[in-house]
């Protein structure tokens, strides 16, 4: 069973479906999510490693100290998998929610 994703996980395996560099990163969580969600770099470099460790993402280029990484396979199944978790979770709070 795949473990579920947090939401930062989860929107920074988003922006890696094409390599990105840190700040790239954080500028697309962002306006990804209209700024309601911000990251930053302690955070987000944190989670990176973390990614990286667990083989969702790898390094794709390093040029002095900007580093692009770039999701793996492994990483866009999990982050299909944690789709279908959201959505099935949505509609469970729908169904319960908004029912009479």
């Amino acid at each position: 069973m795949n473990e579920p994703l947090t939401d930062l996980n989860y929107l920074i395996l988003l922006t890696l479906l094409e390599p990105k560099h840190g700040y790239a990163i954080m500028q697309e969580v962002s306006d990804l999510t209209e700024e309601e969600v911000t990251i930053g770099p302690a955070s987000m470099y944190t989670i990176l490693k973390k990614l990286e460790k667990s083989g969702d993402i790898e390094l794709a280029t390093s040029q002095d100290r900007k580093k692009t990484y770039e999701i793996t396979e492994q990483g866009k199944e999990a982050l299909v998998y944690d789709l279908a978790r959201r959505k099935r979770l949505t509609a469970l709070g729908s169904k319960l929610l908004f029912e009479e």
